[in-house]
C-alpha cells in the first residue's frame, strides 16, 4: 500500500459520501477527505483515536490504545 491519492472515480466517491452525510462542514471536512480516499481504494479499517471517523458507517474505526479483551 502506498499514499491514498484522488482516482477517476473520486468527484464520484465524494458525491455519494456527502449524500450520504450531508450536515458535515468545518474540521470534519478534513476526515471526510481521508474517508473518501479510503473508500474509494477499498480500505476499509483506520487505527485512530479520532471518534469523528464513527461518522463514516463504511469505515471500521479501531482506536489502537484501548484495551483489548
Amino acid at each position: 500500500m502506498g499514499i491514498l491519492v484522488p482516482g477517476e472515480r473520486h468527484r464520484d466517491v465524494v458525491a455519494q459520501v456527502l449524500g450520504e452525510l450531508p450536515h458535515l462542514a468545518g474540521n470534519l471536512m478534513h476526515d471526510a477527505h481521508t474517508a473518501v480516499l479510503m473508500r474509494e481504494h477499498g480500505v476499509r479499517v483506520i487505527y485512530t483515536r479520532d471518534t469523528d471517523f464513527h461518522r463514516f458507517g463504511f469505515l471500521q474505526p479501531i482506536d489502537p490504545l484501548a484495551a483489548r479483551t
